[in-house]
């Protein structure tokens, strides 16, 4: 990048930029950066997860390409909370940015707990910070204000500049009785607002749904309530980071003389980290698998990964006999203590299927109160509003429908500006005038085995093909002269099988015959153009007869 470009996105010493290069117009893979005086601090750093339309790619991240070209400036990453969509980043991104890292404590040791795969946890540098303490990196003064979310040491982050003020909300809502960690600071928030905000950036999860989101101790008392109903063994499955809906369902279990077990590595690594930080004492009195395999039915509760309807997660494998430890019985109770991720309607009703196949129970939050989300819904959004009265408002961590519902609600709380931004965008803040300046590149990387690489490689579309059409490859065999020396060889993958592959792999060896024998002597000679004409006669004719359009290949080989 040249030197005169480099300068057009230098942060100005009287702005306050902001971009995202992910989690705008999207839920997950948050991360946001914050410029001024020629600096940029990051915020966040998290994944997404590949489904269907990713073949071979299961975690996604931002494109950093940017930021990664101007490193010299960026002072630091700063992280809200520990879960995988603002933290799961970090361990295949940081190489390129060579910046320290700073969270408190809990969020702290799940991060070094990740950097340990990656051969990382004394390389990098985590600064931590105390729950609601202040900090300063370069022309930045931060503080962690404390909010309740589904994990602990969960915080909004003011960012105070020369320029203003930005709330930077992560994930949040307002629970009273949160079980674990403390309830939201606010007090602060409302002294906050007294003292000018000139930003909120701020999560759009829950927008499009009214009311307020329930209190973590609501699903405990349902627990106490259901637990002692059921007569043999009850698993319950939630997301690996809910740290304190683990608590509640081994407090739970306690009361009703259950043993806890953990299915699944996530859940186990998740929770070690809490034991090591205060937060689940319950850890040293949790069964192994085999343990609770040998315990009677209705003396077990087990915890297990896979409430998404993930393939290779532990509950997925329980539901088809693949798992080596864990086995259900029919009259066993299954309980979904989470919510639906949009997207993961169908792999959620297909391991549910499995699971009622089986001849298990099955209870969702449809059915009884086992769940609450983690994330504010309106009436809490509304107060948040009331209480820090910014000039503007920036709606993130949300699709579009979630962001226009968002600038919707901040405008009927009579916030005067509001501004729905794009990854890739800067938007100057303020003060004064807020806008988008410039546009940055932005995108998705996408872990390929060990690599990483954009997801709109040309292997990406590939394999979506593959998926939905097969391939086909041919071998041609030539002299030098261009005369085909014996019967091409044709190979079909996931198109068609039995009597009807060996038909159609004749008629395809003839078509790729006919294609050569069509071409004028002087291009035979040529491989680029032999590849070119057999792969137009092969991929038209299976379009023709199977409705089919292969990625295709072809194989010419001089004798």
């Amino acid at each position: 990048m040249s030197h005169s470009h480099k300068l057009a996105h230098r942060p100005p010493d009287d702005a306050l930029w902001y971009l995202s290069l992910g989690g705008a117009g999207e839920i997950g893979m948050n991360l946001s950066l914050y410029g001024t005086a020629g600096k940029w601090l990051m915020v966040d750093c998290g994944v997404t997860f590949g489904d269907e339309t990713t073949p071979g790619i299961e975690v996604i991240m931002p494109d950093i390409s940017f930021i990664a070209e101007h490193r010299e400036d960026l002072l630091g990453i700063v992280i809200t909370h520990g879960h995988e969509d603002h933290i799961g980043a970090i361990e295949y991104l940081w190489p390129q940015l060579q910046c320290p890292v700073y969270a408190t404590k809990f969020t702290a040791e799940m991060i070094r707990n990740k950097l340990g795969y990656a051969n990382l946890q004394h390389t990098v540098k985590i600064n931590e910070l105390a729950q609601n303490g202040g900090f300063e990196i370069g022309p930045f003064k931060g503080e962690f204000i404390p909010v309740t979310h589904s994990v602990p040491e969960s915080h909004m982050l003011a960012l105070h500049t020369e320029c203003g003020t930005v709330l930077h909300t992560g994930d949040w809502k307002f629970d009273p009785d949160p079980i674990i960690g403390t309830v939201s600071d606010t007090a602060r928030l409302k002294a906050l607002g007294d003292e000018g905000v000139m930003a909120v950036v701020a999560d759009s999860t829950n927008v499009l749904v009214a009311g307020h989101s329930g209190s973590e101790r609501d699903v405990q008392n349902e627990f106490d309530r259901l637990f002692p109903t059921i007569k043999n063994r009850i698993v319950v499955t939630c997301f690996a980071s809910n740290t304190a809906r683990l608590k509640s369902i081994a407090e739970a279990a306690h009361r009703c003389k259950r043993y806890v077990t953990l299915v699944g590595r996530s859940l186990w690594r998740n929770a070690e980290v809490a034991e090591e930080c205060g937060y689940l004492p319950e850890f040293n009195n949790f069964l192994s698998e085999n343990e609770a395999m040998l315990s009677p039915r209705d003396k077990i509760v087990i915890v297990s990964t896979g409430c998404q309807g993930e393939p290779r997660a532990a509950l997925c494998r329980i539901a088809v006999d693949d798992h080596p430890e864990v086995e259900l019985d029919a009259g066993d109770t299954v309980i979904f203590s989470s919510r639906e991720i949009p997207g993961n309607e169908k792999a959620i009703a297909r391991l549910q299927n499995n699971l009622i196949a089986q001849g298990l129970h099955i209870i969702t939050a449809n059915d009884l109160p086992v769940h609450v989300s983690g994330h504010a819904m309106q009436e809490e959004m509304t107060q948040l509003y009331q209480w820090t009265r910014p000039h503007l408002v920036l709606p993130v961590h949300g699709e579009t429908r979630h962001q226009s519902e968002h600038e919707r609600l901040a405008k009927e709380c009579q916030i005067e500006h509001t501004l729905i931004p794009a990854n890739g965008q800067i938007v100057r803040l303020g003060p004064g005038v807020h806008e988008v300046v410039a546009e940055v590149p932005s995108g998705r990387w996408g872990l390929d085995g060990k690599v990483l690489r954009r997801m709109d490689h040309s292997v990406s579309k590939d394999r979506k093909k593959l998926s939905s059409n097969g391939a086909a490859v041919v071998t041609l065999v030539m002299d030098a002269k261009g005369k085909v020396a014996r019967d091409p060889q044709v190979t079909l993958l996931g198109l068609i099988e039995g009597e009807g592959a060996d038909a159609l792999q004749g008629d395809l060896s003839a078509v790729a015959l006919d294609a050569v024998d069509a071409m004028p002597k002087s291009s035979r000679i040529d491989d680029a153009a032999v590849r070119h004409a057999v792969s137009l006669a092969v991929r038209r004719h299976i379009n023709e007869t199977h409705g089919k359009k292969p990625v295709m290949d072809v194989h010419v080989v001089r004798i």
